[in-house]
């Protein structure tokens, strides 16, 4: 008889503890997003100084004095320089000093909130004056802000999590879950190009390249929660989802750029899906896959493991019923 109260209570104490351990998760997860947004600034963005020797290098004097520790600067010699350093993804912008002046050359395509900044940042060079500016990388003209980028690329991110989730649940066999993955990688990459470059327009490449990088992203985002999944079960997934959303998602810098976020936090993000993915559509999509090398093998990489631990993992799609189901039903399932 002394249980029975004890059943009682439990339910109520559940629902608190349950809503307490919401509270404790958001106010985790509020700071988690926000506050990276809310601290954009440079923070060692690589420009580019180009022209004479003697102007370049008051150009990099007064760019380190107008915001300590906001630029690395590299110098090269000229205009076709900059240029080219702007469309292998190696600076954002670069001042050019000409006859003329100085002109400032950017590549919207890569950031357009760097783009800005830099544009506003020219104004205080320019002593007040405004800066002649020249869009070597535009960004697209349906995007002129990137924001549909940014937007488009989260529902990548949303499914690829759901369509590891589901493969682990559902699907009991190992080799069976790699089809699904690889078909899912494929299909993907057809559909998310479709949409973004052939209905929207806010890509600007090769379609095929761009349904390479999606794929790709949706092969590594997938599989590393299929394959933590495979290997833990229920915590599996809950890691997958904290490197591929919670975490992964505002370290990403899609629509700003990892320089902008605080560090070390902006770097970190660049080897977490989301942001490897942003940085390897982005190069497909506007520089002829220019800059995508990191952003290749860290994807890469976390499809090569997701995979691995698929084939690994002892987790089967069942539960209880497999259980009962008898040593010999459980032991066809194993078989890859």
């Amino acid at each position: 008889m002394s249980a029975q109260p004890n059943r009682v209570r439990s339910p109520w104490l559940l629902a608190v503890l349950l809503a307490a351990a919401a509270v404790v998760a958001q106010a985790l997860l509020v700071p988690l997003f926000a506050a990276p947004q809310a601290d954009l600034a440079p923070r060692d963005l690589p420009v580019a100084v180009a022209g004479p020797a003697p102007a370049t290098a008051e150009l990099a004097g007064r760019l380190a004095a107008a915001r300590p520790g906001a630029f690395a600067v590299t110098t090269l010699p000229d205009a076709a320089a900059a240029d080219q350093a702007l469309r292998d993804r190696d600076v954002y912008a670069a001042f050019v000093a000409g006859p003329d002046g100085i002109a400032l050359h950017t590549a919207p395509a890569a950031s357009p909130i760097v783009a800005a900044l830099l544009t506003e940042a020219s104004v205080q060079l320019a002593a007040g004056r405004p800066m002649p500016v020249i869009q070597v990388v535009p960004a697209d003209p349906d995007d002129p802000r990137g924001t549909g980028f940014a937007s488009g690329f989260l529902p990548l991110a949303l499914t690829s999590m759901l369509a590891g989730a589901l493969l682990t649940f559902l699907v009991a066999r190992r080799s069976a879950r790699l089809v699904g993955l690889l078909t899912y990688a494929v299909l993907a990459g057809l559909a998310g190009t479709a949409v973004l470059h052939g209905w929207l327009g806010i890509l600007d490449g090769s379609g095929w390249r761009e349904a390479g990088a999606i794929g790709l992203f949706a092969l590594a985002a997938a599989g590393i929660v299929a394959g933590l999944g495979g290997l833990l079960g229920g915590l599996g997934i809950g890691l997958g989802a904290l490197l591929v959303f919670l975490v992964g998602n505002p370290l990403s810098a899609v629509g700003a750029a990892p320089e902008l976020l605080p560090q070390p936090w902006g770097a970190v993000g660049q080897f977490l899906p989301v942001g490897a993915g942003g940085t390897l559509l982005r190069s497909a999509a506007f520089f002829d896959g220019a800059g995508a090398g990191r952003s290749f093998a860290v994807l890469a990489g976390y499809a090569v493991v997701g995979l691995a631990l698929i084939l690994v993992g002892r987790f089967r799609a069942g539960g209880p019923a497999e259980a009962a189901a008898g040593p010999a039903v459980r032991a066809a399932e194993i078989t890859v």
